[in-house]
């Protein structure tokens, strides 16, 4: 299973980014797939994640801000990045859970800076 990711950059304070994740391969199952980032010196924390039924979960920090939905054929997680805050500034990671494994996109920075 790989997982690409794309559409991270530099954007003001107040601005929006969108960030897509596809995941291919053969024989996997979307049980969770999502994204979580880390910051320097920080840890890797969740930011939105999303079940194969639909069901979200957002961190506190990201919620009225920050919307995951799916595309394509389900195997494609969006997340729309709006209001953002220096503070959102790290490298953005996408998940898949499936069938009891992890896998890791190799990530793409977001930099919220004026």
């Amino acid at each position: 299973v790989q997982l690409q990711a794309s559409g991270g950059g530099l954007v003001q304070p107040g601005g929006s980014l969108k960030l897509s994740c596809t995941a291919s391969g053969s024989l996997f199952r979307v049980d969770v797939m999502g994204w979580y980032r880390q910051a320097p010196g920080k840890q890797r924390e969740l930011v939105a994640v999303m079940t194969g039924g639909g069901a979200t979960n957002l961190a506190d920090s990201v919620k009225g801000r920050f919307t995951i939905s799916r595309a394509g054929a389900g195997n494609t997680v969006l997340l729309q990045m709006d209001s953002l805050k220096p503070e959102d500034t790290a490298v953005y990671y996408c998940n898949l859970n499936s069938r009891g494994t992890q896998y890791w996109g190799q990530g793409t920075e977001v930099t919220v800076s004026s």
